[in-house]
């Protein structure tokens, strides 16, 4: 076994922060990985670096003993100073998997289906860094996608909660283009109305919890 210069993250909490952006394979698939398979982890140095200090790579699984996996890393790591190399032997538990293919996959279990949220938008900064929660939120035609953008603009505006600011601390704001999953994993309130229409503007009562069309 290669000596140890790292450490293999585990992703489950990453994923339950970022549920809207960060997907896992679900238990079933997770327990049928066996001999054969190929599975994705995150490897996290422990020494100094020059580039990268965490790594996701594939590694194929040769051992298996209940939780407790051995397998073969199947890349080279990009980060120079890593004394990582392909065929090395790697030991993991499950719950280090971030992916999996399939050495068989007419034998996997099903994955789970989800929406994905990858197209943009634009919102405050405050509902990004969690300092203030969504209020106000508008559905505009897209207007801010660039040629060659992997993701549609969805047109939507996302306001954070205004309370006491001034309306010079309100034009002081800076605001992102970001996926709405990242928008949602921070304030999912208003996700019933992420299929609303263009022209589309909500206002949130904090008292009733809800958000009330604003015409």
């Amino acid at each position: 076994m290669t000596e140890q210069t790292y450490t293999l993250t585990d992703p489950r909490p990453l994923a339950a922060n970022a549920p809207y952006t960060f997907f896992l394979p679900n238990a079933a698939e997770i327990a049928a990985v066996g001999k054969g398979d190929l599975v994705k982890l995150t490897f996290e140095y422990n020494h100094d670096i020059e580039e990268w200090p965490a790594e996701r790579m594939w590694v194929t699984v040769q051992e298996v003993e209940g939780d407790t996996l051995v397998g073969a890393l199947s890349n080279q790591p990009f980060e120079k100073t890593s004394s990582l190399k392909i065929g090395d032997l790697i030991q993991f538990h499950r719950h280090n998997i971030l992916s999996i293919q399939r050495d068989r996959p007419d034998t996997a279990p099903p994955p789970n289906e989800y929406r994905e949220y990858w197209e943009r938008c634009l919102v405050d900064q405050c509902v990004l860094d969690g300092s203030e929660p969504v209020e106000y939120i508008y559905r505009e035609e897209p207007d801010m996608q660039d040629e060659g953008d992997k993701h549609a603009d969805s047109g939507w505006r996302i306001r954070g909660r205004m309370g006491d600011a001034t309306d010079e601390q309100l034009e002081a704001r800076t605001a992102q283009y970001v996926a709405v999953g990242a928008v949602l994993n921070r304030d999912d309130s208003w996700l019933s109305l992420i299929d609303a229409p263009t022209s589309s503007r909500f206002m949130r009562d904090f008292a009733a919890n809800t958000y009330n069309e604003v015409r």
